[in-house]
C-alpha cells in the first residue's frame, strides 16, 4: 500500500468533503478524479457558502476589501483576492474579475511590473507581480499588460534559477518567497496562455530546480534548515514561503517527482496526527477578515494539500 492510500481512507475523504466548498471541490477534483460536472457543481459554492462567500460578503461596491490595495495585510484587496483564488473561486466570476482589473490598473508600472505605492514612476515589485501574475491569469484578464507582466517576470530570473525581489538592490541569491510567487503566477498563466511563445515551461523547470537544489527548505551552504517558518503550513499562505506551499505547486502544476523533494515529503509525513489528518499553523502577524481554520486543530486545507502531494509523490516511477 502507497503511502497515499495509507492516509487517503475513505473516513478521510469524508471528511473532507464534509468540510468547506472549497475544499470538497478540490477533493473531488484531485484526489477522486470526480467527473467535470460534479467538479464544476462543488466548485461553484465557493460564491455562495463558506469562506469564499464570507470573504465576497465584505467586498465594498467599488470591489475593493480592507480600505486598500494592498495594505492593510491581509485584509487589504490584493491579499483577499489572493486568497479567494487560493480556495478556487470560479475564474469567471464577475466581482473577482473587477478587483483583479483595479489591481492591474493601480498596480502597472513602466517596466511592465506590479507595485502599490504612491510613486507611478517606481519600478514593479518581483514578489507582487508574481502573485499578481497569478491573480490576473485565474481570472482571466485578457488585458496585453498581464502578457507584459510575464514577460518582465521572465526577465528577473536570476543566474542561480530563482527569483529575488530584492534583485535591484544587490542581491545575488534567489529568495525562496519570491520563487514560489514566481512559480505559482507562471503556472496560472500557462493554463490562461497555453499557446504563448514565452519559454515559461523551461523557466518553470529552472526555479523549481533552485528550489529542489536547496531540498526545499534547506541552505546551499549548511544544509541546514533556513527558518522555522518554512516548515509551517498556515492556510492560506500569503507571500511568506512554506514548504507544503512549495510542494502544492508541484503537484498541482505536474512536475516530475524529484528525489531531491525527499526531505520534504518526510516532513510532512511526520507532521500527520494520530487520527491521520494534519493541522493548521498561525499564520504571519496581523489582521485577518476571520480565521479559516483554528491554529493546532485538524485542518481540512493542510490534509487536503498534504494527500495532494503524496498522491503526485507516489507516482513516480
Amino acid at each position: 500500500m502507497s503511502e497515499y492510500e495509507t492516509f487517503a481512507t475513505d473516513k478521510t475523504v469524508a471528511w473532507l468533503l464534509s468540510g468547506d466548498p472549497s475544499i470538497a471541490w478540490q477533493t473531488h477534483a484531485h484526489l477522486l478524479d470526480s467527473d467535470p460536472g460534479t467538479v464544476a457543481t462543488e466548485r461553484a459554492r465557493v460564491a455562495t457558502d463558506g469562506w469564499g462567500a464570507a470573504y465576497l460578503q465584505l467586498q465594498t461596491p467599488d470591489f475593493t476589501w480592507g480600505e486598500g490595495l494592498y495594505n492593510p495585510k491581509w485584509t487589504s484587496t490584493h491579499y483577499t483576492l489572493l486568497a479567494l483564488r487560493r480556495l478556487g473561486l470560479p475564474g469567471d466570476h464577475s466581482g473577482a474579475r473587477e478587483s483583479a482589473r483595479l489591481l492591474l490598473n493601480e498596480g502597472f508600472r513602466n517596466d511592465h511590473g506590479i507595485r502599490f505605492q504612491s510613486d507611478p514612476m517606481s519600478d514593479g515589485e518581483t514578489c507582487i507581480s508574481g502573485m499578481c501574475l497569478s491573480m490576473f491569469s485565474y481570472f482571466g484578464i485578457d488585458d496585453e499588460r498581464v502578457d507584459l507582466l510575464a514577460t518582465h517576470v521572465l526577465d528577473e530570473q536570476m543566474d542561480d534559477r530563482g527569483w529575488n525581489c530584492r534583485r535591484p538592490t544587490g542581491a545575488t541569491h534567489s529568495s525562496f518567497h519570491t520563487t514560489s510567487s514566481v512559480l505559482e503566477g507562471l503556472a496560472d498563466y500557462l493554463t490562461f496562455r497555453p499557446g504563448t511563445s514565452l519559454p515559461v515551461g523551461e523557466a518553470m523547470e529552472r526555479g523549481r530546480d533552485f528550489l529542489l537544489d536547496h531540498h526545499l527548505f534547506r541552505s546551499h551552504n549548511t544544509g541546514e534548515v533556513v527558518s522555522e517558518a518554512m516548515i509551517r503550513f498556515p492556510f492560506p499562505p500569503q507571500w511568506q514561503y512554506d514548504v507544503m506551499r512549495a510542494l502544492d505547486h508541484f503537484a498541482l502544476a505536474g512536475a516530475d517527482p524529484d528525489d531531491r523533494a525527499t526531505d520534504a515529503m518526510q516532513l510532512v509525513l511526520s507532521r500527520v496526527g494520530s487520527d491521520g489528518r494534519w493541522r493548521q499553523y498561525r499564520g504571519p502577524d496581523g489582521e485577518y477578515h476571520f480565521a479559516i481554520e483554528k491554529p493546532g486543530r485538524p485542518s481540512r486545507a493542510n490534509t487536503l494539500r498534504a494527500l495532494r502531494a503524496l498522491r503526485w509523490w507516489d507516482s513516480r516511477t
